[in-house]
């Protein structure tokens, strides 16, 4: 299965980026914390997200900013950096 990435941003002609060091072996199990920063929707596709990460096995460890104006705390931050294997923060509007 090929892997796609997508820049959400609205550039014009977007520039190559290259991938972080492969943290997480493909087809193996993660823990993996899916950060809401508060965001309308980004609860939705958060939700969705996990139900499918939870099929390819994931554990999913959900975490939230108390509001999308300012930093994650940081206990959630420690929390997510001591007990996961990656993260994915939901942007949506």
């Amino acid at each position: 299965m090929a892997l796609s990435i997508l820049d959400p941003t609205s550039e014009a002609a977007p520039a190559g980026r290259p991938l972080a060091a492969e943290r997480l072996r493909r087809g193996a199990a993660a823990k993996i914390a899916l950060l809401d920063i508060r965001k309308p929707r980004g609860d939705v596709f958060l939700d969705e997200l996990e139900q499918l990460l939870v099929q390819r096995g994931h554990t999913i460890i959900r975490a939230a900013k108390p509001t999308f104006t300012k930093p994650a705390p940081q206990d959630v931050r420690a929390e997510i950096a001591e007990n996961c294997d990656a993260v994915i923060e939901a942007l949506a509007d």
